[in-house]
């Protein structure tokens, strides 16, 4: 018996009515530092950076508040008709343990198995408040859940974090929502730490995927923008229910914008506020610009030049490296695909979205914590305003940039549960969420300076003296623990039609609990002062830690037909430059050139 299989054996022998009446909770589970006591309780920063012991909390349990917005019908679908989809989620009394047992049937969206929740780490690794980390939600009552209809009366915007201030009535609803909701029993899947761990579960590996011994992850392919949009989506319906205003809506953090590049004031205004996280990076408070490209141990830039590099990073990500639905949100994911990993990601979810994370939380292992380790992240208030603002490059991509979602019906009908805000599970769609108008909210039309040209990478020199360097089968496989330059071969365009180069980094080893950076230049002779507002800064691989102790493999690729004319390259060869940007070992096994039909 392998590894895995002893872990899924371990793991599946949980029993009783868990999550949506599948059987998560353990019958033992009072038994062991997993118990509802604490370990879905909300943890209050304290003086006690990472207390030895699980601190204690009182369970007594709340009445919950709930009040009644919109109401929709039990069984708005056709009786009798149902779509093979719904009967592939094993959700409603619908599980087909036939397809589970075989997902290689038919071809259908990847589905958590909700009938077991497991740690999202290995029992081994605890996080810092001294427990181990189950984000097992509470159990909930299977012929409860609903399929979502949409009940819109006004659209609500929602605003960029810098206009609100401490004084402002905004701030005192925003964190009255956020104090009642810590305020929750914590068998309540409404309380701040349930939510937080709603987005472990489903983002950390707390499900395997139906019919298959793999993690469920909602990170590193088309699932992870619909994912957090919906998951957004009923957190704020929870905040406009607990302080009865259904007008209330979750600010974003527009870091895209020279106006949003610190973290905003409602989010620093001491430590008795709701929204105050004492696992940031104390190294980044205002009035210190973000760093979009950041890596761990990376002194701040002077702040005229450091916005000049965001705006250009926002530019090369969201247009440049970002021309394709793929390109954008990600590989495909269906069941029977081998898991996501990080090369399968959208352009945004690495970067700027990994990079905003590390550079606000605790990133460096073994302290990693909140927003800085996927695990935690949703325990940090910040984690919501962040979200919202990789909500709206959606918008901005397809209604601005010309961008279109997928059509792929695998695709439309995946399916996810969340709670809404009266603690029901609702079954939700991605196709139900792809007009943000009809779940009630759009965002304030701020001025997007990323957009304009001037903000292009520029080359720093058309005509350069590229050194020596030898070819990637020389080097390859390698650790990567120094800079390397290669000389990589550009391929003979074969045949008639449009095609694009990508250049290829294959093979990428890493430790997926670590946190991982490393940068590619090309053609690029002095890397020391070359920034992310040149053009020979191509990109970067980052990998926010995960829990799970697991090495993981993985191709990056980036389109090089513009940057490569920009620059002037040789029409048979270009430099490529790698230069690692963390402590913890990667390695690389190959570098090449291909081409991609467009």
């Amino acid at each position: 018996m392998g590894a895995r299989d002893s872990l899924v054996g371990a793991w599946a022998v949980t029993s009783g009515e868990g999550l949506f009446g599948l059987g998560i909770s353990s019958s033992t589970s009072s038994a062991t530092s997993h118990s509802l006591g604490y370990a879905t309780n909300y943890i209050p920063c304290s003086t006690s950076f990472f207390p030895k012991k699980p601190p204690q909390f009182n369970n007594r349990r709340r009445n919950p508040v709930v009040k009644f917005t919109c109401k929709a019908k039990n069984g708005e679908t056709s009786p009798g008709k149902f779509d093979r989809r719904d009967v592939l989620l094993g959700l409603g009394g619908l599980y087909s343990t036939s397809l589970a047992a075989n997902p290689m049937a038919l071809a259908y969206p990847a589905l958590p198995d909700f009938k077991h929740c497991v740690d999202a780490t290995q029992p081994d690794n605890i996080d810092k408040t001294g427990i181990g980390i189950n984000c097992c939600p509470p159990p909930v009552d299977r012929s409860r859940i609903k399929d979502f209809v949409p009940c819109v009366t006004t659209v609500n915007t929602r605003k960029p974090a810098y206009l609100f201030d401490v004084s402002s009535d905004y701030y005192k609803k925003y964190t009255s929502a956020i104090q009642k909701m810590k305020n929750l029993s914590p068998s309540d899947p409404r309380n701040f730490r349930q939510q937080a761990n709603i987005h472990c579960a489903n983002c950390d590996g707390g499900y395997y995927l139906v019919g298959s011994p793999e993690l469920y992850d909602v990170h590193y392919s088309w699932l992870f923008f619909p994912w957090h949009r919906w998951y957004l989506y009923f957190f704020e319906k929870i905040c406009q229910n607990l302080i009865d205003d259904d007008t209330f809506t979750l600010p974003f953090w527009n870091w895209d914008a020279p106006e949003g590049m610190q973290i905003p004031s409602i989010y620093n205004s001491g430590l008795t506020s709701p929204l105050y996280d004492c696992f940031r990076n104390s190294e980044h408070l205002p009035p210190t610009v973000i760093d979009l490209e950041w890596f761990y141990g990376k002194k701040p830039e002077d702040p005229k030049i450091q916005i000049e590099n965001n705006l250009s990073t926002m530019y090369r990500q969201m247009i440049t490296q970002s021309k394709t639905p793929t390109d954008f949100f990600g590989k495909a994911y269906r069941a029977g695909d081998d898991p996501p990993t990080i090369g399968d990601a959208g352009q945004i979810e690495l970067t700027p979205h990994n990079d905003v994370h590390v550079w606000t939380g605790i990133s460096e292992p073994p302290n990693a914590i909140d927003l800085g380790a996927l695990y935690s992240s949703a325990r940090d208030p910040m984690f919501y305003a962040h979200h919202s603002n990789v909500d709206r490059l959606w918008t901005i991509w397809v209604n601005k940039l010309g961008g279109s979602n997928f059509t792929d019906p695998d695709w439309l009908f995946t399916k996810f549960i969340f709670y809404n805000e009266e603690a029901k599970p609702v079954r939700v769609s991605i196709k139900d969420g792809l007009d943000i108008t009809k779940l009630g909210y759009k965002y304030e039309d701020v001025p997007i300076p990323w957009l304009d040209d001037s903000a292009k990478p520029k080359p720093r020199a058309k005509a350069k003296t590229l050194p020596s360097a030898p070819d990637p089968a020389q080097v390859f496989p390698t650790t990567l623990d120094k800079p390397i330059n290669v000389i990589v071969k550009r391929p003979k365009k074969s045949g008639i039609g449009s095609s694009e180069e990508i250049l290829v980094i294959e093979g990428i080893e890493y430790d997926k609990r670590n946190y991982v950076k490393f940068i590619i230049y090309i053609n690029e002779d002095d890397v020391n002062t070359c920034r992310p507002n040149n053009t020979e800064f191509l990109g970067s691989f980052s990998n926010l830690p995960h829990g799970h102790q697991m090495t993981a493999k993985a191709r990056k690729k980036f389109r090089i037909s513009q940057v490569l004319e920009e620059l002037g390259a040789d029409r048979d060869k270009v430099l490529v430059t790698l230069i690692p940007k963390s402590n913890y070992p990667v390695k690389i096994n190959g570098i090449k050139i291909e081409f991609e039909d467009s």
